[in-house]
């Protein structure tokens, strides 16, 4: 069953993602007290998420350790292709998102990271961007519902 295993938040860029056990979406803005958070936000800019499968393919591969958060996306999931969901509508718990494009590993978070290969071993498995389609609530463990 498709889940949110981790939640995080950060205030400031380049800042510490703080783990919470929910977060506040706010449709078409971005989520509470993150630092992406503003009036008509970009869709691809609302709210990140990524598999907790490829987190632990790249820390294998890359004979690393980084923990789940410090992907700096906001929600960590397991047991969902985030890939196959660009351009689809789907719920997080009781929130309706619409994934929008890939959410591709940039140089600035490799050299945060100090990871050589991380762009290379990510450029696919970075996670999904996703807009806000209605607010409320997605709490740790919540559902991912896959409109068919």
């Amino acid at each position: 069953m498709s889940k949110v295993i981790l939640l995080g938040l950060c205030a400031l860029k380049g800042g510490v993602i703080k783990e919470v056990d929910s977060v506040d979406a706010v449709k078409g803005k971005g989520l509470l007290n993150d630092r992406k958070l503003k009036e008509n936000n970009d869709k691809k800019s609302q709210l990140t998420l990524i598999e907790i499968e490829n987190i632990n393919y790249y820390n294998k591969v890359s004979n690393s350790s980084i923990p789940p958060l410090n992907f700096r996306r906001n929600v960590i999931t397991k047991d969902v292709q985030l890939n196959r969901l660009v351009n689809k509508e789907f719920l997080i718990g009781n929130v309706k998102v619409k994934g929008h494009d890939l959410c591709r590993p940039c140089k600035y978070l490799q050299g945060m990271l100090d990871q050589e290969n991380f762009v290379k071993e990510l450029m696919f498995k970075g996670g999904l961007r996703c807009e806000i389609l209605s607010s409320g609530k997605i709490f740790v463990n919540d559902i991912i519902k896959i409109y068919d």
